[in-house]
């Protein structure tokens, strides 16, 4: 018998990233006619799936060291008006879009940070979660240092206001700094740290959250392969080459695991590289491919979308089915099921209509609706599967709720058989770098045994893509240039890239 679904849950209790960063640089000569707080807000639009709760953007001329904020809870579209971006024109800024952890939605924790240091202000937006935030907060409170947020990021930021064990005798060495704070908190981060008249942008060691640069182009070029660098109007930075499109920018090169890139109106410049300890591979989280990322971004010369096709065939050639057809729990799980409908030699039909204006649902008023939740998001396209055996693919299964709700409406529609398929590992352990993904008991992966799966999903099988599998697919189409490679499976494997200390 099929266990109902727990009454206080809906579709949108998954895995959640914790955010996006983005920021933007007129080239010389100042003052720019880009409209840099539009390009911001734009490209921060193309991080929303990354966080929604709230976002942020500090912009400067550059020259005297002024800033201006704006701040707000909501989506970005919410947040920022035409009069905003009038107060916010600058030669230059940063941004952030937030999803906030535990108890940390409030406006004191919205990015970027601002504060004041012996050598003018600084403005730090960060993606990703200190793994050693305890310890680093407990070393910043014992040393005098008072602290306004609960945000880890904001230890970051502290650090930075500290000058280096070298000294600075010449004035501020934010290289240094940078460096020092890199050598207390190990991962992880992507950071764009602003000062005066440049961005710095930075990865952890270990390359655990992405971070990407762009060359903005002239409208008037046509074709985005053939502009000399001379035409360039201006640089961004990013979470993801997906907010680069809207924009009209470039995508130009990962920032690497543990550099430190410098940003300015002259132009990129690498400012050396924080090595890993004890000569480890990278630990590039794995789950962007999975699932965070968008379809259309790059991360390690590869599309995101292309991955995905080879974790599909990856997974039809460990777990194929006797069906009919293969079909996809929408979106981000489709690149997977075409390919393993390809791989396998059944037609690829599409099953459910998804609503795209269910937003994200915080009062759920009875027993009722909250089951049917899914119903709301998901309308049954009956004429492609009724009497079919169903292979139905999607990218993760967290709690099961969602899934088990799925398999039911498509058997009720008259669905002969559902075969679930996984195009990624059974989720089993916590994330401590920046995912928030919930509790170790509540993850189906750990209350349901595998065997039982099937019976507990409704479903007439249940199989995953192996671990090896999946990194097998992704590793696939990585052109490394000389560089280690590697990626960070711990929500699947236990296997952490620090030592965790509790």
């Amino acid at each position: 018998m099929c266990e109902p679904m727990l009454h206080g849950e809906n579709e949108e209790s998954g895995l959640r990233h914790y955010c996006g960063v983005f920021g933007a640089v007129a080239i010389e000569p100042w003052p720019t006619e880009l409209d840099i707080p539009h390009i911001i807000t734009l490209g921060l639009v193309g991080l929303q799936h990354r966080g929604q709760e709230s976002a942020g953007i500090v912009t400067t001329t550059g020259e005297e060291g002024r800033f201006i904020t704006k701040k707000g809870m909501g989506l970005v579209e919410q947040i920022f008006k035409n009069e905003d971006m009038i107060r916010l024109k600058g030669n230059m800024g940063i941004g952030h879009t937030r999803y906030s952890t535990m108890g940390g939605s409030e406006l004191i924790n919205i990015q970027p940070f601002v504060v004041n240091t012996a050598h003018g202000k600084i403005a730090v937006a960060h993606n990703g979660e200190i793994v050693n935030a305890p310890e680093l907060r407990h070393k910043l409170l014992k040393s005098g240092v008072g602290l306004s947020t609960d945000s880890d990021s904001e230890l970051i930021t502290q650090f930075l206001t500290h000058p280096p064990s070298c000294g600075e005798p010449n004035g501020a060495n934010w290289v240094n700094r940078i460096k020092s704070m890199m050598k207390v908190a190990t991962l992880s981060y992507a950071l764009l740290i602003m000062y005066k008249d440049v961005i710095y942008a930075v990865r952890d060691p270990f390359g655990n959250r992405p971070l990407s640069i762009g060359k903005i182009l002239p409208p008037s070029f046509k074709s985005m392969d053939l502009v000399p660098d001379e035409n360039v109007e201006g640089f961004v930075v990013g979470s993801e080459t997906c907010s680069f499109h809207t924009i009209g920018a470039k995508f130009y090169r990962d920032v690497l695991p543990g550099e430190i890139v410098e940003i300015s109106k002259s132009g990129i410049k690498s400012c050396g590289i924080v090595p890993r300890p004890n000569e480890q591979l990278p630990a590039f989280c794995i789950f962007e491919y999975v699932y965070f990322a968008r379809a259309d971004s790059i991360f390690e010369s590869q599309m995101v979308y292309t991955a995905r096709q080879r974790c599909g065939r990856q997974l039809a050639l460990e777990a194929p089915a006797d069906a009919d057809i293969v079909s996809t729990v929408p979106e981000s799980a489709t690149p997977s099921a075409v390919e393993y409908a390809k791989t396998v030699g059944l037609p690829y039909t599409e099953i459910f209509s998804k609503n795209r204006y269910i937003g994200r649902t915080f009062i759920q008023p009875t027993t009722r609706l909250r089951q049917l939740g899914v119903a709301k998001k998901f309308g049954p396209l009956t004429d492609n599967f009724d009497g079919k055996r169903i292979v139905l693919i999607d990218d993760s299964i967290v709690r099961g709720n969602t899934m088990q709700a799925l398999v039911k409406l498509l058997k009720k529609y008259g669905a002969k058989e559902v075969h679930v398929r996984v195009a990624s590992p059974p989720i089993k352990y916590p994330c401590y770098m920046g995912i928030n993904i919930p509790t170790k008991q509540e993850l189906i992966a750990n209350r349901i045994p595998l065997e039982d799966l099937p019976q507990h999903l409704c479903a007439d099988s249940v199989k995953y893509l192996s671990i090896e599998g999946l990194v097998k697919a992704v590793q696939e189409g990585i052109q490394d240039n000389g560089q280690a490679v590697g990626h960070c499976t711990a929500c699947l494997s236990g296997d952490y890239p620090v030592k965790l200390d509790w």
